[in-house]
């Protein structure tokens, strides 16, 4: 039963993952298009969407709390029991982990890529008074 809750809060994760990957594909490529012109931006991008398939799986899937449910926290405890009212709850923790996950990695991001647009602009701007 634990490895089936194991494989189900994965693939729970991974399609998640994805599907927060592909909302914010086009705006990152444009964000990182505009931040760096080169061809590097699309590894960026790639780059970034790696990270939001590893961050939300492993926000999702949470080892060290799944654990529970083969062994006990202390001793002489019983091992929780797996009954739906717990599968329910660990669907639910898998989605809420892994979308928490890929908005902390995405806020991290945004912020960072807002200052890089400030300073390229600013770089913009100063660029046609030193020709002139």
């Amino acid at each position: 039963m634990f490895l089936t809750l194991l494989l189900v809060t994965f693939v729970i994760a991974v399609v998640v993952a994805a599907i927060v990957a592909r909302m914010f594909n086009s705006p990152i490529n444009r964000i990182l298009q505009r931040i760096i012109p080169d061809e590097i931006s699309v590894a960026w991008a790639r780059y970034l969407m790696f990270a939001i398939y590893v961050v939300g799986i492993s926000g999702g899937v949470r080892i060290w709390e799944l654990e529970r449910y083969i062994t006990g926290q202390y001793q002489g405890v019983e091992i929780l029991q797996l009954t739906a009212e717990r599968w329910v709850l660990e669907v639910y923790r898998t989605i809420i982990g892994t979308l928490q996950s890929c908005a902390w990695l995405l806020l991290v991001f945004f912020v960072v890529a807002l200052l890089a647009y400030v300073i390229v602009r600013v770089f913009e701007l100063l660029r046609p008074k030193a020709a002139a």
